[in-house]
């Protein structure tokens, strides 16, 4: 069965799944980022997610109501556990230098995983897309970790602009 799973997944999938893993690698080490580029993975981990709930449970119902408040939830959580002191804001470079990680890339295969298993279920037995046990647990799970990507992005936003702020005029530009 497992075989039949896997070989009836299309490419793009697998190749999706090379991409986070390299992101959630260069997530584990120390780096310099710029803002820009950290915005990449929480917006690919928000379009996976909400595709995830509009693919498989449609955006009417409890399915868009249970991913926000996960996404609330998640980006709560994010943003009280997220330490600001790990995050050296560079604003004459518009950059943030981050120290590594392996909880990113955790975290996206956590969803990716999530994804592939709602879909493999959902091909076994599609009525589960109409129970109100199945879909509100997953679309609360979705929204919970993008909201953890979008609460640590916006946290270190915040220590960016806080940094802009205290280094002066120079600082300004992004």
């Amino acid at each position: 069965m497992l075989q039949q799973i896997f070989s009836h997944t299309p490419l793009y999938v697998w190749a999706i799944l090379g991409f986070l893993v390299y992101r959630g690698v260069l997530a584990s080490r120390a780096r310099e980022v710029t803002l820009r580029k950290l915005c990449i993975i929480p917006l690919v981990m928000l379009a996976l997610s909400l595709s995830g709930v509009h693919g498989s449970f449609g955006l009417a119902g409890m399915a868009p109501l249970a991913w926000v408040a996960g996404a609330l939830a998640g980006a709560a959580l994010a943003w009280t556990l997220a330490d600001p002191r790990k995050t050296v804001a560079i604003p004459e470079r518009g950059s943030v230098q981050r120290s590594g990680s392996w909880v990113p890339l955790v975290l996206m295969m956590s969803i990716f995983c999530m994804k592939y298993a709602v879909a493999v279920t959902l091909s076994i037995a599609p009525a589960y897309a109409q129970a109100n046990g199945f879909m509100v647990p997953v679309c609360l799970a979705y929204g919970c970790f993008s909201g953890i990507f979008l609460g640590g992005l916006l946290r270190t936003v915040a220590v960016y602009r806080q940094a802009q702020m205290t280094s002066g005029p120079q600082g300004a530009a992004v």
